[in-house]
């Protein structure tokens, strides 16, 4: 009996601790593999997810979560430490073209 609850509990926690969030262009998206900081000094960066080994980052602008490809980890760091995270990301990440430096139609998205 205690070995059935001991794994009714172990069950419940690793399915409390998982997280899908649901990217525009790409759908859910489980977060076990990033790394995830809550922003709370940007009124537009509300979340950043990172997969290293895949240099993929998920975030959540606003309520919206969107994704970008190929970002190597000195550019999220330095997104991070930006004095204004939104204008880093207008500048950085989103980019001037229509695709922006790291869109993922142009670049490799990872599979999970």
């Amino acid at each position: 009996m205690i070995r059935l609850i001991f794994t009714f509990v172990l069950l419940l926690s690793s399915w409390a601790e998982a997280e899908t969030v649901d990217v525009k262009y790409r759908g859910p998206v489980d977060l076990k593999p990033f790394t995830c900081q809550e922003i709370t000094r940007s009124s537009v960066v509300n979340r950043l997810c990172y997969d290293a080994s895949n240099q993929y980052v998920i975030v959540q602008l606003k309520t919206t979560y969107y994704h970008y490809c190929e970002i190597p980890k000195p550019i999220v760091d330095a997104w991070l430490a930006a004095d204004s995270m939104g204008r880093y990301y207008n500048a950085n990440i989103k980019g001037t073209g229509k695709d922006g430096p790291y869109d993922c139609r142009t670049h490799k998205v990872p599979q999970y």
